[in-house]
């Protein structure tokens, strides 16, 4: 029987917000490349949340952006609500979140993808890996048709082996009633790759039609918005945008949960996967946190033309009579109609310890995994990594080093670092605490951080780019007229002080250590800085960033000199750690098992001590002269 056969350079699999970019970088750095989905309806679907950004994932967007993504210009041309987040903080967690129009979001990104040179689109289950001798050859589908390729990226999100769950009801299918993809695992499994099972969830939709809106608290956006996209035109994006709302569980919820508990999956054992920990249900939540009498409860529109609202902090699996009685307990939802039905999902994913930080498998030279499937959450995690994938597919085929962003450049790459360095028993989720370095990766400087590697990587154009090096010049040229312009103490300069709280001066200063006074900032000296010449509101924020937070940021720039210098210390693919004298049985056995690209990386894995990696520095300085003897012969 004759079977369909093509030739591509790259084959993704899946087609939510890790395939969608991965399939765009390759194709935009020139590779042929083919997208596999179970529905092309599904391409870039939002099946949980109505919303892009949030706290960290804000920052990921952005770098994802600044790398040359499409997620942040995505979102800018099809939110709804805007709001920048923790500005009541430190710029080192601001983090901007737009809602969503989910349709609009889905519609433009396959517009997008569709128009995109060197892509096709192909609606087909893949149901097997090719690969000989350890190196990936193509994928197969369902109808048998096969496609030769030089690199696949698997991108499958929470479709291997889906089951959706509520109360007793369990439907193997994937997320929103959308086709489960059965057969793929037991290909992996015969690749010798590990498989994990997790779980997920999301909450009801109701019609807002039914919602009393009187009885909840209005939440607006900002004023003033700001884009997710370097490249946007910020006057593009000043929209009339959508209201949220809130509300909140009370008593009665919790005895309604608590009183059906044994009835739901999540605590009978009928829900085998792990679920997340940062993301928890309702039931969860009333277990967990028994002393709390209330949680908070967010009603956001799924998009201008629909009239489902999101009910978000209230993700269950509980039956469906449950979640009736449960909804309508809160304040504004009494009569509220359910649309549809929460539930827990459970799918199939890896171990990501079987990745390198380029994320291609160890063990299958060419195949390369992103997003869910690499055990993490989130639609911005997964768009992150999907990039990384694509691009590092597409620089392997053409013989070039791939783009590894580490810990302290990108939070990218502390997110990439966690997932293979580290022991993951739940689905992943980004947060700013993970970040060492965070004062250093902020949201507004990710294009100054990462437009470079862009750049060097193919996926920013010159004009781009050549933008950033005149705004790096700006900004450079107005620090340095801040920490030399002079301030007196003149009537006019201490009644400006006394007007803002602000204790007078003594004798002359410099503008830079009065904007580095808590109470006042760049933008307020402008009355007592007449000089000040006319630039960017973007130029502006990085100065002030700069002048305010100068102390800190040098701190931290010493300490990332010593993160990079073990970073640098890479260690040999091939090493045989049994050959490594005094090293402790499990760091020995850890090692073996990460095999670790560097003394950094080795250092952050469970189970290896200091000790350790002070052994594994030694032995390496001896394997280096050995080496150079052998060679030099």
């Amino acid at each position: 029987m004759k079977h369909l056969t093509e030739e591509y350079d790259i084959a993704v699999v899946g087609a939510g917000h890790a395939g969608c970019e991965a399939a765009l970088a390759g194709a935009r750095l020139g590779l042929r490349t083919i997208m596999f989905t179970v529905s092309v309806d599904s391409i870039a679907l939002m099946p949980c949340n109505p919303n892009i950004g949030g706290s960290s994932k804000g920052h990921l967007v952005r770098e994802l952006d600044a790398l040359g993504g499409e997620m942040g210009k995505n979102i800018d041309k099809t939110f709804i609500q805007s709001k920048m987040l923790n500005q009541s903080k430190g710029p080192a967690v601001h983090s901007l979140r737009a809602q969503a129009d989910k349709q609009a979001y889905s519609t433009e990104m396959r517009k997008t993808l569709e128009n995109t040179e060197n892509l096709t689109i192909k609606q087909a289950e893949v149901t097997k890996l090719l690969a000989e001798d350890g190196n990936i050859t193509g994928v197969r589908t369902y109808s048998g048709a096969v496609y030769h390729c030089k690199a696949v990226i698997l991108c499958t999100g929470t479709y291997l082996k889906a089951r959706c769950i509520y109360g007793d009801v369990s439907n193997y299918t994937g997320p929103n009633g959308l086709q489960a993809a059965n057969y793929l695992t037991d290909s992996l499994k015969e690749l010798g790759i590990e498989i994990f099972r997790f779980k997920t969830g999301t909450p009801a939709r109701i019609a807002g039609n039914t919602i009393d809106y009187s009885k909840m608290e209005e939440q607006f956006g900002d004023e003033r918005i700001v884009p997710f996209s370097f490249s946007t035109d910020s006057e593009f994006v000043q929209i009339e945008q959508k209201s949220c709302w809130l509300t909140y569980t009370n008593e009665k919820t919790h005895e309604i949960i608590r009183e059906n508990l044994d009835r739901s999956p999540l605590f009978s054992g009928a829900i085998e996967g792990t679920g997340p920990r940062y993301c928890p249900s309702i039931e969860d939540k009333v277990v967990r946190f028994s002393d709390k009498n209330r949680h908070q409860v967010f009603i956001e529109p799924e998009g201008l033309y629909t009239n489902e609202m999101y009910v978000g902090g209230m993700s269950s699996s509980l039956p469906e009579d449950v979640q009736e009685a449960m909804y309508h307990s809160v304040p504004g939802l009494e009569n509220a109609k359910i649309v549809k039905n929460a539930y827990a999902i459970e799918y199939d994913c890896i171990n990501p310890r079987q990745l390198y930080p380029t994320l291609e498998f160890k063990k299958i030279k060419g195949l390369f995994s992103a997003g869910q499937f690499n055990g993490s959450s989130g639609y911005e995690e997964a768009a992150a990594q999907g990039l990384i994938a694509g691009v590092n597919a597409a620089l392997k085929i053409k013989g070039k080093e791939m783009l590894i962003l580490d810990r302290s450049e990108a939070y990218i790459g502390v997110l990439i670092d966690d997932l293979v360095t580290k022991e993951n028993h739940e689905p992943y989720r980004m947060m700013t605490s993970r970040a060492e370095y965070r004062l250093l990766l902020r949201q507004d400087n990710a294009d100054l951080r990462l437009r470079k590697k862009g750049f060097e990587a193919g996926l920013i154009d010159e004009e781009t780019y050549k933008k950033l090096l005149k705004k790096e010049e700006q900004i450079k040229v107005e620090i340095h007229r801040i920490e030399h312009t002079n301030i007196g103490a003149s009537k006019e300069v201490q009644d400006f002080l006394t007007r803002h709280n602000s204790t007078p001066l003594k004798s002359g200063t410099t503008l830079a250590e009065l904007i580095r006074r808590p109470e006042l900032s760049y933008e307020m000296t402008a009355p007592i800085d007449p000089d000040r010449p006319k630039l960017p509101w973007d130029v502006q924020e990085q100065a002030d960033i700069n002048i305010k937070y100068d102390g800190y940021i040098r701190r931290q720039l010493k300490q990332v000199e010593q993160f990079k210098k073990m970073e640098a210390r890479k260690i040999p693919e091939n090493l045989d750690y049994e050959k490594v004298g005094s090293l402790r049985i499990e760091a020995r056995q850890k090692l073996e098992s990460y095999r670790p690209v560097s003394i950094g990386q080795a250092s952050r894995i469970s189970g290896v001590s200091p000790a350790d990696i002070s052994v594994l520095l030694v032995y390496l300085e001896q394997y280096g002269k050995l080496y150079k003897a052998e060679k030099n012969g």
